[in-house]
């Protein structure tokens, strides 16, 4: 495909680089030719110097022949320009634009073609709250995600001593939990991937990603490790966009407080939210969070701007007795660095962000992409179309597709009901399947499975 980058910050860098390693025809465009400079030397992209709404821009940039516009630079107005002059001048077919002022989000008739052309509106701040989100209201997971509305989740849980499995082979799992179905995707160990088999056995500390019917979920984790109790008391550091988004989604459920040095931000928040203590000060004055009783509290979260005051927050957090530390890191670099240790899990706005946008870059009926372990391997929900003629894999049972080396299918979800795969299930048309690879370059292979032949038009 050929699609234009508009903005080389951290998004657009990350998913240039995400898109430029599946051989396609990548350009990007920003206004700092340092930026632009520092990508060129690193990817095979082209690159151009100027401000992406502009015509002249985006034409020298290729758009009189380009398959999408990928606009995410660090102005709303500058992207939704972009995709208005995209479409009227150069009919792109597809335009994906970040939008993260929440009054431009909530207007539902403002993002048609009749009004601003915008096909895909991609909000990073609610990305990430509701990621954060899962993950509270799963205690123990290091990430929870979705597929098909909520049917059936991913989880990634760490194997501990005595969790009931460790030590144990996966098809144990089966006679542990007679009625509950689940499939064990993917094993890391060490920061290797081992694909599980039946006889594979489960070590303490191993990364285990599962996938169950939603209902199912803490049933499967019991057996992985012992169950942390429910959080009640939540205290989040910074209350920019995510802390304000997070607090007022959860506010109803839990204690929650916040943290937050700007005065006239504080009276904001404190008007804007129910039942939500504001608190003004800095997350990282060790009086002020031993004065708020840290130590009692179920739950920290670092969600400020800055990387640095971030996990030097939560250090000093888990340090004076927050039991569970969560930390926003924007420099991809440090994520593997800290999480694991005092950090019990870092988020990187970054990769939550470029799975939603990936998922409209892919070919074939994908509905969404996700990053796993910090985009070592990925999970993918795809639709099957056609029938047994025009499909690779419709009709088919899962042991007689070709899957590429590395990939597996976890689970399909047929209508209302989420059915773990077998060797025999066989694949209807209309079935959500959800794949994982462990090698990201077989992507394109698992794309051209779900393309539907030409025999079905």
């Amino acid at each position: 495909m050929k699609i234009i980058i508009l903005g080389a910050g951290q998004v657009g860098g990350s998913l240039a680089e995400h898109l430029a390693s599946e051989a396609n025809d990548i350009t990007v465009v920003d206004t700092d030719g340092e930026r632009l400079r520092d990508l060129g030397d690193r990817l095979d992209i082209r690159t151009v110097q100027g401000r992406g709404s502009l015509p002249t821009v985006l034409r020298q940039a290729g758009a009189d022949d380009a398959d999408m516009l990928v606009a995410v630079t660090n102005s709303d107005e500058t992207n939704m320009v972009a995709c208005q002059v995209a479409h009227t001048l150069f009919h792109t077919p597809t335009k994906i634009a970040r939008v993260r002022e929440a009054s431009y989000l909530t207007r539902a008739d403002l993002f048609d073609n009749e009004a601003i052309p915008v096909d895909v509106l991609i909000s990073p701040e609610q990305v990430v709250t509701n990621y954060i989100k899962r993950l509270i209201e799963h205690p123990g997971a290091l990430q929870v995600i979705d597929f098909a509305e909520s049917k059936a989740q991913l989880v990634a849980v760490k194997a501990y001593y005595g969790g009931p499995l460790v030590g144990q082979q996966l098809r144990q799992l089966r006679e542990h939990m007679p009625n509950v179905e689940t499939r064990v995707a993917a094993i890391f160990r060490r920061d290797r991937p081992i694909l599980p088999q039946g006889d594979t056995v489960i070590e303490a500390d191993d990364e285990v990603f599962f996938i169950a019917a939603k209902a199912n979920i803490r049933a499967v984790m019991s057996e992985m490790r012992r169950l942390d109790e429910n959080y009640k008391r939540i205290v989040i550091a910074g209350g920019g966009q995510i802390g304000e988004r997070l607090a007022e989604a959860i506010e109803s459920r839990y204690q929650v407080k916040i943290i937050e040095m700007n005065p006239a931000r504080c009276r904001y928040l404190s008007d804007t939210l129910d039942s939500t203590v504001v608190l003004q000060g800095s997350a990282s004055d060790r009086d002020l969070l031993l004065e708020e009783n840290i130590a009692d509290a179920d739950i920290f979260l670092a969600l400020t701007n800055d990387d640095e005051a971030n996990i030097m927050s939560s250090l000093l957090a888990k340090r004076l007795g927050a039991k569970k530390v969560m930390t926003i890191i924007n420099n991809p670099a440090y994520v593997d660095l800290i999480q694991g240790g005092d950090i019990d899990i870092a988020i990187s706005p970054q990769l939550a962000t470029i799975g939603t946008l990936l998922a409209h870059v892919r070919r074939g009926d994908i509905v969404s992409v996700h990053s796993l372990r910090r985009g070592a391997a990925e999970a993918i929900e795809a639709i099957a179309h056609g029938d047994a003629k025009s499909s690779k894999v419709i009709g088919k049972a899962i042991r007689d597709i070709g899957l590429p080396p590395g990939t597996t299918i976890g689970a399909i979800i047929r209508d209302e009901e989420v059915l773990i795969a077998h060797d025999d299930t066989v694949i209807q048309t209309g079935d959500h399947v959800i794949l994982f690879l462990v090698d990201k370059k077989h992507i394109r292979d698992v794309e051209k499975l779900f393309h539907v032949g030409l025999s079905f038009f």
